[in-house]
């Protein structure tokens, strides 16, 4: 994943049109955890713009500040992490019907390189830029 909203989102739906990889759901949408509260990204899904753009357009788009945040990358070191937030709701993971739980040992995602302190404290994505 790399980025996640906030309950700073305003679901204005600015974000979910420039992700170029279609990895932001709506907050109507059954697949999102956070189901008529806020909008989300899937994890499984979005490659933080990398070969796409130079910054997260989902961030460059998002009119509150502190609602698109740096998280973890979706790579094999963070497996447990994924699977974890994924047990606990903070996560939906989309299961395949043959692979399983499209967690990070099954399909890692790219990754912008990005300080791992602003990644743990989820720092605001346009402050890293």
């Amino acid at each position: 994943m790399a980025v996640m909203i906030t309950d700073e989102c305003i679901n204005c739906d600015a974000c979910a049109s420039e992700c170029p990889v279609a990895a932001i759901l709506a907050d109507d949408s059954d697949k999102n955890p956070f189901e008529g509260e806020r909008f989300y990204v899937k994890p499984e899904t979005c490659v933080e713009c990398v070969s796409h753009a130079d910054t997260p357009r989902c961030a460059e788009a998002c009119p509150t500040e502190g609602s698109i945040v740096w998280d973890m990358p979706f790579t094999v070191e963070f497996n447990d992490y994924y699977t974890e937030g994924n047990e606990a709701g903070t996560y939906k993971i989309r299961e395949h019907k043959t692979k399983g739980l499209m967690l990070p040992t099954v399909k890692e995602q790219a990754f912008m390189d990005i300080p791992m302190d602003a990644r743990t404290s989820h720092a605001n994505v346009m402050d890293s830029f």
